[in-house]
């Protein structure tokens, strides 16, 4: 017995040590999962379903949007993460509801319990080939081999509206009482928390966001109901291509700020904080040595708006700076087409071949992916 029991004894030491030896060269292995390999795909999870106008003093750059910066490059993704945000506002609103109506053109992920599994995987979601893919599509005026900024701006923008369109339509649900696909002022139920907005600005003259005279404004056709662009342009009038919703916007910039309550706005109103907001770093950078917080430099673009030179900038005075106050989705779409140019431009020559598409593609994907040490890029958020 104690024979049998030596005799082993140097079986069992080879095995463990060839067990070590595996397990060593296992470990140093270089890796075989390719450029995905260091990287982790992280979609967005953090949603806000309903629109909070800031308070004049806290110069807001982008009123009007609920989260202005987090759109998509690519198609899937946005999918994927708007079948999420439906799935979470469900929830919220609409608990009986179990499952999202169904979307077009479902990808593969409906398999996974989780879609980042899906996004993860190289046999299902390669970003170089969806890259390759998407290349010809944004390369359209001109299709020259070639994407420019203007090029990856509108197609940036095309993503943009469809996201922000897929959730007005959501929210119109919740709004449209008799479901005709219509919403009146009376069906509209003001968020909860724009009684507290009126009362810090003291508004009662009937303007405001969520007032009538914002709903009025964005009834385009007059008929007291809004459809479904004008809901959008209610929600959003930023990116409004009416007039009178541009004109109301003018005019609660500056209600907002008109101490006197004359309808215009004198230069210490207007140096009480937009000026801040609406001058051109390029052009208007108020000298640290100037006296007064900048008061010549306010001044001078102070004259440039006062067209009339009143000494009063009046609602129709602001309207070529309204952009400034309140960017559209254009704004941020050229903002991340700039981004994404800067990263993978290699020769700098201000425009994008595919081959320099491929060779950095998750620049376009940099908003949702993670390193190993799980440090979230946020350039777009």
């Amino acid at each position: 017995m104690a024979n049998s029991k030596s005799s082993s004894f140097p079986v069992i030491l080879v095995f463990l040590t060839l067990t070590l030896v595996f397990l060593f060269l296992l470990s140093s292995a270089p890796s075989t999962r390719g450029t995905q390999s260091n990287r982790r795909l992280k979609l967005r999870s953090n949603f806000t379903f309903t629109f909070v106008p800031p308070l004049p003093s806290q110069a807001s750059r982008h009123p009007g949007h609920a989260d202005p910066h987090h759109f998509a490059f690519d198609p899937i993704i946005s999918q994927i993460e708007m079948r999420r945000e439906d799935r979470e506002w469900e929830h919220t609103h609409m608990p009986e509801v179990e499952h999202a109506p169904a979307m077009e053109s479902q990808p593969e992920w409906e398999d996974f319990m989780d879609a980042e599994d899906y996004v993860n995987s190289e046999n299902r979601f390669n970003v170089t080939k969806r890259v390759e893919v998407l290349f010809p599509k944004i390369d359209l005026n001109p299709g020259d081999g070639f994407i420019t900024a203007e090029e990856l701006t509108n197609w940036n923008l095309v993503q943009a509206r469809i996201e922000t369109m897929h959730r007005t339509k959501r929210d119109m649900e919740l709004h449209d009482k008799n479901k005709d696909g219509l919403v009146s002022f009376d069906e509209y139920e003001r968020p909860s928390w724009s009684w507290r907005f009126d009362e810090e600005n003291s508004t009662n003259d009937g303007m405001g966001w969520w007032k009538e005279e914002h709903f009025k404004a964005a009834d385009m056709d007059g008929d007291g109901l809004l459809n479904l662009t004008e809901f959008n342009d209610f929600q959003h009038p930023a990116d409004s291509t009416n007039t009178k919703m541009i004109d109301w916007l003018c005019k609660e910039e500056i209600r907002e700020r008109d101490k006197d309550k004359d309808g215009k706005l004198s230069f210490q109103e207007y140096h009480g904080g937009l000026f801040y907001l609406i001058r051109n770093y390029d052009e208007f950078t108020v000298d640290p040595n100037e006296d007064n917080y900048g008061d010549a430099t306010a001044k001078k673009l102070f004259s440039q708006i006062d067209k009339d030179n009143d000494g009063f900038i009046s609602a129709e005075e602001l309207k070529p700076y309204i952009n400034n106050l309140h960017p559209s989705e254009r704004f941020y779409a050229k903002q991340q087409a700039n981004y994404l140019l800067s990263m993978a431009d290699t020769d700098k020559d201000g425009k994008l071949s595919l081959k320099e598409m491929v060779e950095n593609p998750y620049a376009f994907y940099s908003s949702i992916f993670t390193e190993e040490d799980h440090q979230f890029h946020d350039e777009f958020r």
